[in-house]
């Protein structure tokens, strides 16, 4: 009896919207509000990874399931922790810039007792533990987007040190640009709410050159015709991508970082909807263009339709009318099927698809901000993913040929041919 009271008053606090955010009323502050809110989002973000593992599971063969199950749950781990030990320090520095507006850290982490959303919330706030949970959760995102991409032929080892670097100094400082306050948000107006660059272009470049330095699985080309290889479990991979659905809105609504007055529900409402609609016209355009080029629908195309909707509405989904958040996904359909042609062409493996999602949606989602929020440019969008872009590729280009040179980066022939699975890992009880 307890518990059911004490639940049902942590969900009228959390969703009760006007009247729990006037504290003369109800004697709950903003600060607590936001927290609550923030740290909601978080979790929702971190169920992400399970979406993600599942996803990938299912798209993968079966003799490589617990591989794809390991690495995600692995790089979950790595990530969170690198990005608390140094990414957060480097991410917002707080003023501690070294290289004005380009490179920063802040130092350790000192949790304070608030933490300002932004200009436009100041003296509201939230808690500071509160926001390094959130924001370790995205970081985990570029990690995951990753892992799907180089599947079925890469080392765990190696990959694990790629997702430390990759989380603890080359995502963050990037992310600094932007949202620490650095020169892409401050000299060319770079507006970017929840990462579709920031996060997603991040993580589909860091696949990409990935996907290059590792090479493709055994017999995905021949005589430079793409194979199909088959996948495990193709009901897994909905429910995956149902659940990073279901997350992506505490992705895109937890970014707004604000549940304490009646305008913060009305726009965190909005976003909710507009990101579902993104999402759906993702799915519809996707079916109808895997039916009309096959004569029948393909599900693998339509789940990742979804996810292509979700990031490309991920930069900006405040400002659109619903109307134009459903096209806003529409179009990231097109381009998914564009993206993942141009994928195929040039021989490059992408077991899940992350590529044409991530990388391609993300960039026409940065693009599309300037659609319908008054504060972006066409050119302050465009200018600032393809710097992104530049650096992400060279970095990670780095890492990844310093892997390769010291500990390899892919399993042998035999152990690809027989699975991972068979040669790594304990699979008896």
């Amino acid at each position: 009896m307890r518990k059911s009271v004490i639940g049902a008053a942590l969900l009228a606090v959390l969703f009760a919207g006007p009247a729990a955010a006037q504290q003369a009323s109800s004697g709950v502050s903003p600060f607590v509000m936001n927290t609550l809110f923030i740290v909601f989002c978080g979790v929702l973000c971190m169920w992400m990874t399970a979406g993600f593992a599942m996803i990938e599971a299912g798209f993968v063969r079966e003799k490589n399931v617990v591989n794809q199950c390991a690495k995600n749950i692995g790089l979950f781990a790595i990530a969170s922790t690198a990005f608390v030990l140094s990414g957060y320090g480097f991410m917002f520095p707080n003023g501690g810039w070294i290289v004005s507006g380009i490179l920063g850290f802040e130092g350790a982490i000192e949790i304070t007792d608030v933490v300002e959303s932004n200009a436009d919330f100041i003296g509201r706030g939230h808690a500071g533990a509160g926001d390094i949970f959130f924001q370790s959760m995205f970081c985990v995102a570029v990690a995951s987007i990753v892992s799907g991409t180089i599947a079925e032929r890469m080392k765990l080892a190696p990959f694990f040190i790629f997702t430390a670097m990759l989380t603890a100094v080359i995502y963050p400082i990037q992310a600094s640009w932007t949202w620490g306050g650095g020169f892409l948000a401050s000299d060319l107006g770079f507006v970017d709410l929840a990462g579709s660059s920031v996060v997603h272009v991040v993580g589909g470049v860091a696949a990409l050159t990935g996907a290059l330095f590792v090479g493709a699985r055994s017999g995905r080309f021949v005589d430079g015709k793409k194979m199909p290889l088959g996948n495990y479990s193709m009901p897994l991979a909905t429910i995956g991508a149902l659940i990073l659905w279901m997350g992506w809105y505490g992705f895109n609504a937890g970014s707004y970082l604000s549940f304490s007055t009646d305008a913060d529900a009305a726009n965190v409402s909005r976003i909710f909807l507009n990101t579902n609609l993104a999402a759906a016209g993702g799915v519809i355009v996707a079916a109808f263009v895997s039916y009309f080029r096959e004569s029948r629908f393909d599900l693998g195309f339509m789940l990742n339709g979804a996810l292509a909707g979700l990031v490309s509405i991920t930069a900006e989904p405040l400002f659109p009318s619903p109307f134009t958040a459903f096209l806003i996904g529409m179009a990231a359909g097109l381009i998914l099927f564009w993206a993942s042609q141009l994928i195929d062409y040039f021989q490059i493996d992408d077991v899940v698809g992350a590529i044409p999602v991530h990388l391609f949606c993300g960039i026409w989602g940065t693009l599309a901000v300037a659609i319908s929020n008054p504060d972006a440019t066409v050119l302050g969008q465009l200018s600032s993913v393809l710097i992104i872009i530049v650096y992400v590729a060279v970095a990670t280009s780095l890492v990844w040929f310093a892997l390769k040179e010291t500990f390899g980066l892919r399993v042998t022939t035999d152990t690809e041919n027989a699975g991972i699975d068979q040669s790594d890992y304990v699979l008896s009880n």
